[in-house]
């Protein structure tokens, strides 16, 4: 049975997962305002993967007999004056997630909680994927998309992502 303290982290983690997936969808739009329908896909992608982070979260809880509770999700609220500020805010962001899942797992190390550790082992992993590919696309942008050929070819190349729905099986 899961401790309380750490049941409510959970639960609050979902909320995390439903806001970063507004946040994407943000980014998208913005993307889709400014012709950049590759980036506006990337960013799509981003927000179905948060969404199953939370659907994954969600299961978690029900299956080890806790009740899931939802709270409002904020709305996005970030102003972009350039094309590389979305990438940079993605990763900050992505940085701020890994600290609350990070918080998560000391909870449960300390509660030697080994079900919930085990099953956040494939959250620490993907969010070190994340900070990577949202690094990447920074470098990426820097290097090429200052320049409308570059930019062009990154915003091909972003179109080009194909979803895969998570799961903690991987």
């Amino acid at each position: 049975m899961l401790e309380k303290k750490i049941a409510e982290l959970l639960n609050d983690q979902i909320n995390k997962e439903l806001y970063s997936a507004y946040l994407y969808l943000d980014f998208a739009n913005y993307f889709e305002d400014e012709g950049l329908d590759g980036f506006a896909h990337w960013y799509e992608i981003q927000a179905q993967e948060e969404r199953d982070h939370a659907f994954m979260i969600r299961r978690y809880l029900l299956d080890s007999g806790h009740r899931v509770t939802f709270g409002a999700i904020d709305k996005p609220d970030k102003v972009f004056k350039t094309h590389l500020d979305p990438l940079l805010a993605g990763l900050e962001h992505e940085k701020y997630v890994t600290s609350l899942i990070t918080a998560i797992y000391a909870e449960a190390f300390a509660a030697k909680d080994f079900k919930t550790m085990q099953f956040l082992d494939w959250f620490v992993k993907e969010q070190g994927e994340e900070e990577k590919n949202a690094d990447d696309l920074i470098k990426k942008m820097k290097l090429f998309g200052s320049e409308p050929k570059g930019l062009y070819m990154l915003n091909q190349e972003l179109a080009a992502r194909v979803y895969s729905p998570a799961t903690a099986n991987e």
